[in-house]
């Protein structure tokens, strides 16, 4: 049963307390899988598949008519569902894009910045314990409004060797042309590295389990990646006026995703804190993945009880969440308050699961206290950013002293020579 505490009375580090993956013991395993795949490539991964996914494959990508067989299987109204969410995160995503600029406000002197985007691109896409054609919409859509020429996507075929059509669907309404079966950390090393089939990328993207996390964490570097996620996580800000039900429900939604997951409530209300445990208890036992959930709310999960509704927006930007929703009548007095969250959901009416697939900001989000520092997957992940500068003959004559002068200052006497030399020359002419 979840933990119920009283905000004067609990350690802060039980607060702080999250549950995360030992990666110290899967590091070793994820660095023999990066070289086997770096050494091996095809063969490899083919071996890979077998071991970890029961499958001989005798193809790793994915044909234009699987792609084709596996939307036509999906009904209708999945298909309808898909397009309208692709287009809300369309429409979201489409007022991130960056602009170039020129700035050209001193004689002689011009600067600016191009914003480009990241050529190649490989998203992952977890296979496991449940499929996600949402994280390919998520992925896929800020990186077409970007512009990447190349878009290659992983995933893990099941044992009939066949990737799970409902993904294979998404990937088609979001442009995906290449996709490969392999999953788990080789599916990172084959993006990272290349080999005879998947073509090397410049940025990884993508959730995954503590191995794909792992994997894409040793081979940054080598190439970009997004961020390394950690176990999902929710908490949720309510005051005594909330349905104790809905509250329980979405509590559960992140609950059932992970046992690792963690689902906090922070309110005001005794009465709620008790009803809302109560009823995690009721709705347990319905979930078709009761054990996670139960794994979860045993062991991650927390009701913690405040004085007001402004101490448990201190409460929220201590622990930072990844999905932040505000159960109050009036969220938007708390907005501004809100400081480190991946993600933040408004109002009564606004259950985390409404970001996960339909209302166009991304699912992809910081967690694990990262949201202090880090941001949601957005268009920006999908660009570079190259400067430039341009001076006249007169407009570095003017300033070249000023620039020997700091150079010098740090001990760098060919930077120093560099900013002179040129009006020393035109000087010795003479």
């Amino acid at each position: 049963m979840i933990q119920v505490f009283q905000y004067n009375e609990i350690e802060e580090t039980e607060i702080f307390s999250r549950a995360m993956d030992d990666t110290k013991s899967i590091e070793s395993v994820v660095f023999d899988i990066i070289e086997q795949v770096k050494q091996r490539k095809d063969e490899a991964l083919f071996e890979y598949c077998q071991r970890f996914d029961q499958v001989s494959l005798t193809s790793l990508e994915v044909s234009e008519a699987e792609i084709e067989e596996a939307f036509a299987s999906v009904e209708p109204e999945f298909i309808r569902i898909l397009k309208e969410a692709s287009e809300n995160i369309y429409a979201f995503h489409s007022r991130q894009v960056r602009n170039s600029f020129l700035i050209n406000e001193k004689n002689g002197v011009v600067i600016g910045q191009k914003v480009l985007p990241i050529e190649k691109v490989g998203l992952y896409v977890p296979g496991g314990t449940a499929a996600y054609p949402s994280s390919v919409l998520m992925n896929c859509i800020p990186a077409k409004i970007a512009g990447c020429k190349e878009i290659v996507m992983v995933t893990p075929p099941s044992k009939d060797g066949k990737v799970n059509p409902v993904i294979l669907a998404a990937a088609k309404m979001a442009g995906v042309k290449r996709i490969f079966k392999v999953g788990g950390a080789q599916a990172i090393a084959a993006l990272a590295y290349g080999t005879e089939t998947i073509p090397a990328v410049d940025k990884i993207v993508g959730p995954g389990n503590a191995f794909v996390a792992e994997a894409k964490k040793q081979v940054f570097g080598k190439v970009s990646i997004d961020m390394i996620a950690g176990p999902s996580e929710i908490l949720v800000i309510a005051d005594g006026t909330c349905d104790p039900v809905c509250i329980a429900a979405d509590l559960l939604s992140q609950a059932e995703h992970d046992k690792m997951a963690s689902a906090v409530l922070v309110t005001d209300s005794e009465a709620l804190a008790q009803a809302v445990a109560e009823e995690l208890e009721n709705q347990i036992p319905l979930l078709s993945r009761q054990e996670i959930a139960r794994a979860s709310i045993d062991n991650n999960g927390k009701i913690i009880v405040t004085d007001s509704i402004d101490q448990a927006v201190e409460v929220a930007n201590h622990i930072a969440p990844e999905h932040l929703e505000l159960c109050v009548d009036d969220p938007f007095r708390y907005l501004d308050q809100i400081h480190h969250a991946g993600s933040v959901f408004m109002g009564k009416y606004c259950p985390e699961a409404l970001g996960d697939y339909f209302a166009g900001p991304n699912h992809t989000l910081p967690t694990s206290g990262t949201a202090r520092f880090s941001s949601p997957l957005s268009v920006d992940d999908f660009v570079k950013k190259t400067q430039f500068t341009y001076y006249t003959k007169e407009a570095l004559e003017k300033v070249s002293k000023d620039i020997e002068f700091f150079a010098n200052k740090e001990g760098l006497g060919a930077h120093a020579k560099s900013a002179v030399i040129r009006f020393e020359a035109k000087q010795e002419k003479k």
